[in-house]
């Protein structure tokens, strides 16, 4: 399935329907008064967070949600029918603003949580209600209120405990691959992952933590370049960051610019993200370029103040270990 993460959608509720003008017609009953029924209420339009949708690709396709309009009144008192609410599914983490302020009006961030985004109207009042002492017959009634429509800006920022960063080809796909059941694309070149990912990592006690893949950032990425930083807000709902680095590609390359240019892009995107704690991963140590340099890596880290982890996504050797870590920080 395609992965949609933002949608713009107009909404509209339904109208209230209109009162009636009726009088009461009966045998034997000469001077038969008003009564006309109200109207019925206009359906409403409302957005609920559910389990089963994880993209906005149905609204993508469907940016008009309109409710049903209320049933008029009729003869014998008789109200008209209200209608049905219209229910909008939309995944958790879904955040509904308004298109043209671009004010915030709902963060549907659990499961079932519901929002109002627009009432119908209320059904207009039939002529009975219009009846005095000296205006008997009274021959109006009121039309129905026209219910509520807005165009709406739909953004959904996943929810996860941990957000895997780096460079493209870095080895995050393999990561979370390894360590749980998402099934990312891998591929031996860069912008293999063109979407985010998320894995469900399960350890003891039955207990378990959502990790998400966020596809790879490039210098610049805040000025557009690669893919630009589109897909940051994914990881802006996350408790902890895991930084996964590759220092295979080039010869000249060391770890800590790698890590000091994803945090860059990071400050220029949220300056509250390189706020996180991260903990950050030296993959591919299965390779012999790699292996050689740990120990310096790993010493020139420590004098900065971070613990460095070497790992092979691979092999898998220093996964436990970066599992534990995470595990130790999210409790």
């Amino acid at each position: 399935m395609k992965f949609v993460d933002e949608a713009k959608i107009y909404v509209k509720a339904g109208h209230g329907g209109s009162g009636c003008v009726s009088f009461r017609r009966e045998k034997f009953v000469p001077k038969g008064g008003p009564d006309g029924g109200d109207g019925g209420k206009g359906g409403d339009v409302i957005f609920r967070a559910v389990k089963s949708h994880h993209t906005l690709l149905d609204l993508k396709y469907k940016q008009h949600q309109t409710a049903k309009n209320g049933g008029h009144g009729s003869g014998n008192h008789r109200t008209g029918r209200s209608a049905d609410d219209l229910e909008v599914a939309v995944p958790v983490g879904t955040i509904i603003k308004n298109f043209k302020t671009g004010e915030k009006l709902a963060d549907l961030s659990k499961t079932g949580q519901t929002f109002v985004a627009a009432r119908g109207g209320i059904g207009g009042k039939g002529n009975a209600h219009f009846t005095t002492s000296t205006h008997q017959t009274p021959r109006f009634a009121q039309e129905g209120m026209a219910g509520e429509e807005f165009t709406l800006q739909l953004e959904l920022k996943l929810l996860a405990d941990v957000g895997i960063i780096g460079f493209p080809n870095a080895g995050k796909s393999t990561f979370i691959s390894r360590v749980s059941a998402a099934k990312p694309k891998i591929a031996d070149y860069p912008f293999t992952t063109i979407t985010p990912h998320l894995g469900v990592v399960k350890y003891s006690d039955g207990k378990s933590f959502v990790i998400a893949d966020i596809p790879g950032l490039i210098s610049g990425a805040h000025e557009g370049s690669g893919m630009g930083d589109k897909f940051l807000k994914h990881v802006e709902r996350t408790s902890l960051l895991l930084h996964i680095i590759d220092i295979s590609v080039e010869p000249n390359t060391n770890a800590w610019t790698n890590f000091t240019t994803i945090n860059k892009e990071l400050k220029h995107y949220n300056s509250e993200l390189i706020q996180k704690p991260q903990i950050v991963a030296l993959n591919k140590i299965d390779l012999t370029c790699v292996r050689k340099s740990v120990k310096k890596e790993v010493a020139l880290f420590k004098k900065k103040g971070i613990i460095l982890h070497p790992f092979s996504a691979v092999t898998g050797e220093g996964v436990k270990e970066i599992l534990n870590e995470i595990i130790k920080q999210l409790n």
